[in-house]
């Protein structure tokens, strides 16, 4: 009879013991490495979506709504800017890129995003079919959007009023054709629709767009949701905002400095679940060792019988440790697996809230530590109570059998 069969069977004898210590031992590793992974992919999936962009402008208000809004589309704006006040920013000699961008509208929850060709190519954005849009109430589809809908090219459908999917006012006038479906990019590109500003105008001027003697007005008075700008050189971002900020009625907010404040204050929160999850884990490893201590004391008979079979004391610890590897493989192994199940149970509320999946990746370098770890305290509950071993009187304990 093998070691490896013998410790196995030692294992499996003492059922409550086992579930015990499995149950701490899979509690902890499921917590930690959900917890890492989840922060992980999310702190990805939003530096991915806040790189085309340095600088977000728009009404005041909170600059973690208004990013979270412009750029993430993931909450309300706070409000509206004049076209005509934010133009400034495409004379700056320190802005690359200002590209305006307008909303209000939905279409079956999925968000009407009013702008220019430049803001798909900041995302890279390519046609799967059709074209781009060129006129009023022409759309391009984003991949999980025409997936989700079946939206097809040449199709039609008519917006409703505010960005949740349950509003009742639909803007029955102005129907939208679609024209072109864009590539899946892993990026917001895939939730939204995406149309010209002159659609968005016209869908919210109801009667008067008609008139002339209001066309002028309507010109001085159009209104964008946000400027989304992409800087040139550092100096603009040193500058600008702060300008912006004292000197207008707008308000500039950095989308990198508002992810890592969100994902700072998201970290605090790991850091506590983690704490909490190494415990259970330092738990885990006392469960080991009284288990273990139970086994070398339940089993001295047993352990000398072996002994004068001709097993060293250094094959008996071998022994008592294959028992505790065994039982660690088994829960660590256990534990990543129900991580990797929470990730993909978080997926499908991720992807249908905020239009961000998770993907299920195989271990990384934090969770192979962690097995480390684990392991180690393995090693060292496995040591501590063996000392017995090593003390182990054969014919006393045969004699007292």
């Amino acid at each position: 009879m093998s070691l490896g069969f013998l410790a196995f069977r030692n294992m499996v004898s003492k059922p409550l013991n086992l579930l015990l210590s499995l149950l701490l031992l899979v509690l902890s590793v499921s917590l930690v490495t959900f917890v890492l992974q989840l922060s992980k992919q999310l702190g990805s999936q939003l530096d991915k979506n806040i790189a085309p962009f340095d600088m977000v402008v728009g009404a005041k208000g909170s600059p973690l709504q208004l990013v979270l809004s412009s750029v993430l589309h993931v909450d309300v704006p706070t409000g509206n800017i004049l076209m005509e006040e934010a133009e400034f920013l495409n004379k700056s000699p320190f802005i690359e890129a200002a590209i305006p961008v307008s909303y209000g509208d939905n279409y079956k929850g999925y968000r009407i995003l009013g702008t220019e060709h430049a803001y798909l190519d900041k995302y890279q954005a390519v046609l799967s079919e059709g074209n781009l849009f060129t006129k009023p109430f022409e759309v391009v589809v984003g991949g999980i959007v025409a997936q989700k809908l079946g939206l097809k090219v040449g199709d039609t459908f008519v917006s409703s009023h505010g960005l949740a999917s349950t509003s009742i006012e639909a803007h029955e006038d102005h129907p939208f054709v679609v024209k072109g479906l864009l590539k899946p990019t892993g990026t917001v590109i895939d939730r939204l629709l995406i149309t010209n500003l002159e659609s968005i105008w016209e869908a919210h001027e109801h009667g008067d767009e008609h008139e002339e003697e209001h066309e002028k007005e309507h010109e001085e008075e159009r209104e964008v949701t946000s400027v989304l700008v992409k800087f040139k050189n550092p100096l603009g971002m040193v500058q600008l905002p702060r300008f912006i900020n004292e000197n207008t009625s707008m308000q500039a907010a950095m989308p990198g400095f508002e992810i890592q404040r969100l994902m700072g204050l998201l970290g605090s929160g790991v850091k506590t679940i983690n704490g909490i999850a190494l415990a259970i884990l330092l738990v885990s490893g006392l469960s080991i060792f009284i288990s273990l201590l139970k086994t070398i004391r339940e089993r001295r008979q047993e352990l000398a019988l072996l002994r004068t079979y001709g097993l060293r004391t250094s094959q008996l610890l071998w022994l008592v440790f294959l028992e505790g590897l065994f039982l660690t493989l088994t829960g660590f192994f256990m534990g990543w697996l129900l991580g990797r199940l929470g990730i993909w149970a978080a997926s499908y509320f991720t992807q249908a809230s905020y239009g961000y999946g998770l993907q299920l990746f195989g271990p990384d370098l934090s969770e192979l530590i962690l097995l480390g770890v684990a392991l180690l305290i393995t090693i060292l509950a496995t040591l501590l109570a063996s000392t017995s071993i090593f003390k182990l009187n054969i014919s006393k304990t045969l004699s007292d059998a």
